[in-house]
C-alpha cells in the first residue's frame, strides 16, 4: 500500500510563531541531539505522507529563517502571534491550497512525533472521513490533531487565545481517537526542564515505564483513596493535604515517576481505572485537556464516591455537555468545577476547597 499517495491531499500546518516566554529563548531553536527542535519537527513531517507543509512563524521569524532549512515549505508570518495560538492556526489554514482535504496541526515544540504516527492519523482520516482525528497514548490525548476541511471555517473563526480544542465539544460524533505507541505525542517543550524530559524519554525511558508503580510502605490505615488524574502545582498541593487527612494518594499520569512526585503513594501510567482497586475512591481530574472526558467517564463507571474536575466554569461546562451528548450515565453527579466556593485562586487554596468538599462527601456518606 502506498500510504504517501493515499494521504497526499492532507497537509501539515506547523505552528512556530510563539514567543517562548517560559523558555527564555526561542524554543524553536533549542538544540536536541545536534538539531533544533524545529528541524526535528520539520524532518518528521517531511518524511510522512503529507502533500503540503505550511510553516507559521511570528516572533523571531528572521532569526529562525537564518538558522533552519525551510526548502520546500510554504512559510507565512503571523503578525498577530501575540494574541495567541488561535491566530496562528487561522493564518496557517488560510495559506493551504484549495484541494487540501484536511490538515495536521503540528506543534513546533513536539520534535519527536514519529512519522508512523502522522501517517496513521492521515490513514484514519482517509478511511473514516472524521472531522477530527486525535492521537491517544495510554489513554491520554496528544498532538498533532488532524482537522478535516469541513471544520476549517469554524477553527479560523476562533478567538486568538484558544486552540482548536475549543470546537471539539461541538463535534463529539465526528471525532476519531487513534491509539498510538508514540510518547512523542505528549512531549512538548515549554521550559528547559521539558527539554531534559524529552531527551530522557527519547533515550528509551518511556518504553520501560510499568503500568503501575507502588511506593514501598505506602500509607496504611487510610480513610480513603484520593485519585488524581494530572500533575502540577495544584495536584501536588492536594496530595500533601490528603496525606495530612490520612488519604492514600494515587496519581494517574503517563510520564511522571514516583521519584518525581513524592506526594504519591502510587502512580498509574495508563488511564485505566480497573487498575485502581479501592472501594473508597475520591477522584479529581486535573488533566488540563489531556483526558478530561475519558477520565471522568471511567471514574463515574468505577462507582467512585466523588468525581470532580478542576477547570474554569467554561471548560467544565464544555466537558459536561460533551459527555452528556455521548450518553454517558452519571455525569450529573460530577462536581465541575471542583471544590467549595471560597474564592480560591492559588494552587494551595484550590486544593483546600477541593479537599474540604471531599471530606464533606465522606462524612455525609458515613452518616447515611
Amino acid at each position: 500500500m502506498d500510504t504517501n499517495k493515499q494521504t497526499a491531499n492532507v497537509a501539515a500546518v506547523i505552528l512556530a510563531a510563539g514567543q517562548s516566554r517560559r523558555m527564555g529563548q526561542p524554543k524553536q531553536l533549542v538544540r536536541v541531539k545536534g538539531k533544533t527542535l524545529l528541524e526535528h519537527t520539520i524532518t518528521n513531517v517531511r518524511a510522512s505522507g503529507v502533500g503540503e507543509i505550511v510553516l507559521v512563524l511570528g516572533a523571531r521569524a528572521e532569526e529562525i529563517r537564518s538558522q533552519v532549512g525551510l526548502d520546500g515549505l510554504k512559510v507565512v508570518v503571523n503578525a498577530e502571534h501575540e494574541q495567541g495560538m488561535g491566530t496562528s492556526i487561522g493564518v496557517g489554514l488560510r495559506a493551504l491550497s484549495a484541494g487540501v482535504s484536511g490538515a495536521l496541526i503540528v506543534l513546533a515544540d513536539q520534535p519527536f512525533v514519529q512519522r508512523a504516527t502522522l501517517d496513521k492519523l492521515m490513514e484514519q482520516h482517509r478511511q473514516s472521513k472524521a472531522q477530527i482525528v486525535i492521537p491517544m497514548f495510554k489513554g491520554f490525548r496528544g498532538n498533532p490533531v488532524l482537522l478535516d476541511r469541513s471544520v476549517f471555517p469554524e477553527v479560523m473563526g476562533l478567538p486568538g487565545d484558544v486552540g482548536c480544542r475549543a470546537i471539539f465539544g461541538d463535534h463529539t460524533q465526528g471525532i476519531q481517537k487513534v491509539d498510538v505507541d508514540d510518547v512523542g505525542v505528549l512531549l512538548d517543550a515549554d521550559t528547559s526542564a521539558d527539554v531534559e524530559q524529552i531527551e530522557s524519554y527519547m533515550a528509551g525511558r518511556a518504553a520501560i515505564l510499568p503500568d503501575m508503580e507502588l511506593r514501598e510502605g505506602a500509607l496504611k490505615g487510610a480513610v480513603g483513596e484520593l485519585v488524581l488524574v494530572g500533575s502540577g502545582a495544584m495536584p501536588a498541593a492536594l496530595a500533601k493535604l490528603a496525606h495530612m487527612l490520612k488519604f492514600r494518594v494515587t496519581l494517574v499520569d503517563p510520564l511522571l515517576r514516583l521519584d518525581e512526585f513524592p506526594e504519591a503513594d502510587c502512580i498509574v501510567h495508563v488511564l485505566d481505572f480497573s487498575l485502581i482497586d479501592s472501594p473508597d475512591q475520591y477522584v479529581v481530574v486535573a488533566s488540563r485537556g489531556r483526558c478530561d472526558e475519558e477520565a471522568i467517564q471511567q471514574a463515574v463507571a468505577s462507582n467512585a464516591k466523588y468525581v470532580a474536575m478542576v477547570a474554569n466554569r467554561k471548560r467544565s461546562k464544555e466537558v459536561m455537555r460533551s459527555l452528556a451528548e455521548q450518553g454517558v450515565q452519571g455525569v450529573d453527579s460530577v462536581r465541575a468545577p471542583a471544590g467549595i466556593e471560597i474564592g480560591a485562586e492559588t494552587p494551595e487554596e484550590i486544593a483546600l476547597s477541593v479537599m474540604s468538599e471531599i471530606v464533606a462527601v465522606r462524612k455525609k456518606g458515613k452518616s447515611e
